[in-house]
């Protein structure tokens, strides 16, 4: 279980992570498209598709292995697993957010998003 505070200190020290896998989940959609439609691509073909899934496979690992939920890769979400006094709760940092200030009850998903201004 993170606190509010373990929660965003993880997510600044994977922040080098979170930026390499967009980048590379952009580059690897340019490459699979040309590779689909038989075009160059100054990125690469094939080999550099297959390569750019396997570091992304890697990153995602990585953030996984920490406890962390992955719950969309595009956008990227991520919930941290927590409580908010007493109640289990996902604290919540949707790509594009910048910084951890959402959670949702457990049993809510992300339609029960609320701020975290009082509670962090």
């Amino acid at each position: 279980m993170y606190s509010v505070e373990q929660a965003r200190a993880v997510l600044a020290e994977i922040r080098p992570l979170i930026e390499d896998l967009i980048k590379l989940r952009a580059d690897a959609a340019e490459l699979a498209a040309a590779v689909r439609n038989g075009d160059a691509s100054p990125l690469g073909g094939l080999p550099e598709l297959k390569a750019a899934q396997a570091r992304m496979d890697e990153l995602l690992s990585s953030i996984a292995a920490q406890d962390i939920q992955i719950k969309g890769f595009a956008p990227l979400l991520l919930d941290f697993p927590g409580q908010l006094d007493g109640i289990p709760v996902l604290l919540c940092w949707l790509e594009g957010d910048p910084d951890l200030s959402w959670y949702h009850r457990d049993d809510l998903g992300f339609a029960g998003r609320r701020p975290l201004a009082a509670e962090g």
